[in-house]
C-alpha cells in the first residue's frame, strides 16, 4: 500500500470531480462508500492499481495498491482537476452565476486514460444509458480483473487492450452491444497505444475521428474525461441542446442553436454544460422515451 495527502487550493468536490467517470451506480471500476471516500481502478502504465480518496478537512486523503499505486497517486490531482485552467470563465447568465456560486469544487479533471473512457462511451452510443451501463458491468465482470487491495467487493479493473480486440461476438451478444459498438471498440484497442501516447486534446480529437465508428460526440465524451478538456462539447447529445436551450434562451434548441448560444463561453463549453445540469432548470418532458433494448441469448 503507498499513500499520500494533497491540500488543494480549491474546495474539492470529490462527487463533483469523479462522477463523470462513473457509469452508473454499479460500475465496478468507481464505487462511493459510508463517509464519503471513493474507490476507483485503472489500468495505469504500470499495471493495475486500486486507489482510495477521501477528505479530511481540507486535505484529500488517498491510498493506493496495486502495480499502479504509484502512478494513481502521482497523477491524483490532475484526476481532481489540479490542471483545470478556469480564468477567463465568466458565468454571465443568471442560472450559471447561480450554479457557480452553489458548486465552488466544480472541476475538470483528467485521467489520463483514453481507452478506458472510450469503451464506455462507445457502448453509450444511440442507446439508453440503462443498456449502456448493464453492458460495461457485464464486459468488467466477465473480461476484468480482481481489483487489487481491500477494495469493496465486486470492484475489477478495466482490461488490457489485447483482451477487447479479442473478445468473441458471442460476448459481445451477450453483454448486449451489436456488431458495430463491438467493432468500433475492437479496433480502437488495437490503437491503443498511440491513442495513449497522444498529448493535446486537439490531437486526441483528430486522432480518435480518424478510427471508424467514432464521431464528435464520442471523441468529446473521451476527452472531457481523458483530457480534462473543459471545451469539449457532447455535439450530437440526445439531451444536452434541450437543456442548454432552457437554461439559457427559455426554449428548446437544436445543436447549431446551442452552440450559438455557448460561444461567449468559448474554452469552457464544457464546463457550462455541466454547471447547467447542476442547476436543476429543465425543459418539461414531452414524447415517448428511448426503449431499452435486450436482444442477450443466454
Amino acid at each position: 500500500m503507498r499513500e499520500r495527502e494533497w491540500c488543494p487550493p480549491w474546495p474539492v468536490d470529490l462527487a463533483l470531480s469523479l462522477d463523470p467517470h462513473r457509469r452508473g451506480s454499479g460500475d465496478p471500476t468507481l464505487r462511493s462508500v459510508p463517509g464519503g471516500a471513493f474507490w476507483r481502478t485503472s489500468r495505469t502504465p504500470d499495471g493495475p492499481g486500486t486507489l482510495r480518496v477521501a477528505l479530511t478537512g481540507g486535505r484529500v486523503a488517498a491510498s493506493a495498491w496495486g502495480p499502479g499505486a504509484e502512478w494513481m497517486l502521482e497523477t491524483l490531482p490532475a484526476l481532481l482537476g489540479d490542471g483545470d485552467d478556469v480564468s477567463g470563465f465568466v458565468p454571465g447568465h443568471e442560472v450559471l452565476r447561480e450554479a457557480a456560486r452553489r458548486h465552488p469544487g466544480l472541476r475538470i479533471g483528467r485521467t489520463s486514460r483514453v481507452l478506458e473512457a472510450l469503451v464506455p462511451a462507445v457502448l453509450e452510443q444511440k442507446v439508453v444509458s440503462t443498456e449502456a451501463r448493464r453492458a460495461w458491468r457485464w464486459l468488467l465482470g466477465r473480461y476484468g480483473e480482481p481489483a487489487p487491495g481491500p477494495a469493496p467487493e465486486g470492484m475489477r479493473v478495466f482490461p488490457p487492450p489485447e483482451v477487447w480486440w479479442s473478445i468473441p461476438s458471442w460476448d459481445w451478444h451477450r453483454a448486449g452491444a451489436e456488431a458495430v459498438r463491438a467493432r468500433t471498440i475492437a479496433n480502437a484497442a488495437r490503437y491503443a497505444g498511440r491513442l495513449e501516447a497522444v498529448g493535446g486534446s486537439a490531437d486526441a480529437d483528430r486522432l480518435l475521428r480518424a478510427l471508424p465508428g467514432i464521431g464528435v460526440w464520442t471523441s468529446a465524451e473521451v476527452r472531457q474525461r481523458s483530457h480534462g478538456d473543459a471545451d469539449a462539447i457532447s455535439v450530437g447529445d440526445f439531451h444536452l441542446p434541450a437543456l442548454v436551450g432552457w437554461s439559457l434562451s427559455g426554449e428548446r434548441v437544436d445543436d447549431a442553436r446551442m452552440l450559438r448560444l455557448l460561444a461567449p463561453y468559448r474554452g469552457h463549453r464544457h464546463r457550462v454544460s455541466r454547471l447547467l445540469g447542476l442547476g436543476g432548470v429543465r425543459p418539461p418532458a414531452r414524447g415517448p422515451r428511448m426503449s431499452v433494448r435486450d436482444y442477450r441469448s443466454f
